[in-house]
This record gives structure tokens, C-alpha cells and sequence, in this order.
């Protein structure tokens, strides 16, 4: 990694300060106080792994505060920081939840009001994730956030060591490999934060979070032809058998859900204005459909009337015969059509 900033061979009286000129050079939200009396020691480190900054921390014994003006200034309420424990002891507190970090544990935090109080030698690796990625799987960040997730869990271990072999060969990687890379880290933190989650809760609430990740996973993923069960369970990190469990307790099939809400989202669009000049086919495509054939076999039985009776009727207000909506269908389409062919000939 390359070296930030570091205080060695700096005179003792002013390397605190230094060290917080630095951190306000890089736009960190805390504020800081020492809590030892000896020469402070601190290094900052970096490395870029595609679109994601790696930063290595070391420091002294500090107290440490986000406050809600320093948050507003930073202005990434569209991340979480991740935060892994790579040395000594810390302290964190938010949403009212208070945990302690060792080596190899890693911990999550919003940008919110949070406390935190690290030992002498502290090193810590931070990193920063959209929040829409994690939350799409694992549901609020209140849920998990300031909740140390422990080296003891096997999904912990594979995790922070996949980041440290990471910090190791990150300047062989190039852009596309190392995004790769992040996204295959990013996909690791959500696994051991879920199971994590899962020790935290009791059961029937587990069975709803649960539930409540796996559809949410499914709305942000409903163009992905390839979602099915199995990649579901993968992805929200338990057996496909223990996922069945869940959604048969509420009357539900995991396929039908999936299939249910791509006809949803379709069906929508089919009656949106703003699609109209779209294709039948491409919207069904786009809601996760890979044979036309296939959807219109499923929009059918699941709307009564075909995808073009269904869009003439839900654009003109039409409720008449079949053959009527299909001569009205055929004029939509041909306009439609033309349409697309002015747009590509300008």
C-alpha cells in the first residue's frame, strides 16, 4: 500500500497535530481526543482496487465522535463504511448499540452519530460500499449496524483473509479485475453479515429478515434471466431447503414469487405511456424473460389477455373484444415503430 501519511521522524510535539490536519485534508467526519499520555504514533496507507480506496489506519489510544455537522460536510450518506480489525482493541457505538472489535473481527457503520474509543497500537482496514448494494440484500442498516461481526464464524475468516491476500496483489490487478475483485469482496461481507444476523435474532424474526432480503433481492434483480432459487439462496446466504422452509411457511413458492413479480413489473410497463414505444419483447426481456414464447404463455394465464390486449387496453381505456384490441394493438405497434425508426435515422 502506499504510504498517506506517516508521523515517523516527525518531532513528537507535533505529530497529534499533524495527524489531524490529515484526516481533515481527507474530509473525516470525527472528532478526535487522545486518551494516553505517551509520543503519539500514526500512519495512514492507501490502495485503489478498481473503484474502491482501500485505506490502512495505525494510530494511538483515541476517543473518537461523528458528529451530525461533520456527517452533513462529508455529504456520503450513500455509503457504509466497513470497517475491519486488523490490530488491538475498539469500542463502537451507534443506533444504540454498543460492540467491541479484536483482531479479525470486522464491524459496519452508517454515516449517522456514532462514538469510538481504540486502544494503543489500533490498526484498522476501512473501506467504503454503496449502501444500496448491502441493503438490497440485507435489509435496513439499523439492523446491523455497529454489530461486531466475530472472527469465529467461518465466513468471517474466508472474508478478511480474501481482503488481506487482496491488499497483497492489488497492483497486479487492473481496473476491470480488481472491480471484479471488489465485487466478489462486497458479495463475502454480505455472507458473513448475514450470518451473523442470523445468531442475533430469534427465530421467527429471523424467518421474516430473511424473507424480507430475499425479495428485496429479487426486486433489484428482476431483469436477471438467470434468477432462479438456488442463485436466491446463494445469494442470501443460506440452503436453497432452508429458503423453501421460509416461504412455504407463508404459503408461497419461491419460483411463483419470482415469476409473479417479473409479470408485475411488465405489466407496468405495458401500461406505461412512457414505454409505449417500446417492444413487447424488449420489456419482456428486460423483466427477466429469455423466450417471448415462454412469457406469453405466463403473462396470459396470469392477466387473462395477451401482452398487446393488455397494453391497448391499458393505454386507450378499450374493453372490447379480442379482435378489436388486436386491430387497435396492430396500429399501436406500427406507430411504435416508427417511432424507433425516426429516433435511429436521427
Amino acid at each position: 500500500m502506499q504510504t498517506l501519511f506517516s508521523t515517523e521522524g516527525l518531532n513528537p510535539h507535533v505529530r497529534y497535530a499533524r495527524w489531524r490536519e490529515t484526516l481533515m485534508d481527507r474530509g473525516v467526519p470525527l472528532e478526535q481526543v487522545r486518551t494516553d499520555e505517551g509520543p503519539f504514533a500514526g500512519k495512514v496507507e492507501i490502495a485503489n482496487v478498481g473503484p474502491l480506496l482501500l485505506t490502512r489506519v495505525s494510530h494511538g489510544a483515541l476517543r473518537s465522535e461523528a458528529t451530525p455537522d461533520l456527517i452533513r460536510r462529508n455529504g456520503k450518506e450513500g455509503t457504509f463504511v466497513v470497517i475491519f480489525k486488523l490490530a488491538g482493541v475498539s469500542k463502537r457505538s451507534q443506533d444504540d448499540r454498543s460492540s467491541v472489535q479484536r483482531a479479525g473481527d470486522f464491524v459496519l457503520l452508517d454515516h449517522r452519530p456514532a462514538a469510538h474509543e481504540s486502544s494503543t497500537g489500533s490498526q484498522t482496514l476501512f473501506m467504503e460500499l454503496p449502501r444500496k448494494r448491502l441493503e438490497s440484500v440485507l435489509g435496513p442498516g439499523r439492523l446491523y449496524t455497529s454489530l461486531t461481526v466475530g472472527r469465529d464464524l467461518a465466513s468471517t475468516m474466508l472474508t478478511t483473509q480474501f481482503f488481506h491476500n487482496l491488499i497483497r496483489v492489488h497492483h497486479q490487478l487492473d481496473a476491470d479485475m480488481g472491480a471484479r475483485m471488489l465485487s466478489a469482496g462486497t458479495d463475502l461481507i454480505v455472507a458473513s453479515i448475514a450470518e451473523r444476523l442470523s445468531k442475533e435474532v430469534p427465530r421467527p424474526l429471523q424467518d421474516t429478515l430473511l424473507i424480507q432480503r430475499a425479495k428485496a433481492y429479487v426486486e433489484a434483480h428482476l431483469g436477471d434471466p438467470n434468477l432462479d432459487p438456488p442463485q436466491l439462496a446463494a445469494a442470501v446466504g443460506v440452503s436453497l431447503r432452508r429458503l423453501q422452509e421460509v416461504f412455504h411457511e407463508r404459503s408461497q413458492h419461491i419460483s411463483d414469487w419470482i415469476w409473479q413479480r417479473r409479470l408485475e413489473a411488465v405489466s407496468r410497463r405495458l401500461s406505461d405511456p412512457a414505454s409505449a414505444h417500446l417492444s413487447i419483447g424488449m420489456l419482456a426481456y428486460e423483466s427477466g424473460f429469455a423466450s417471448q414464447a415462454h412469457f406469453s404463455r405466463r403473462f396470459k394465464s396470469h392477466q387473462g389477455m395477451s401482452p398487446r390486449e393488455y397494453r391497448v387496453a391499458a393505454l386507450t381505456g378499450v374493453r372490447e373484444a379480442p379482435r378489436r384490441l388486436r386491430a387497435i394493438g396492430t396500429g399501436l405497434d406500427l406507430a411504435g415503430e416508427a417511432v424507433c425508426g425516426r429516433r435511429r435515422t436521427a
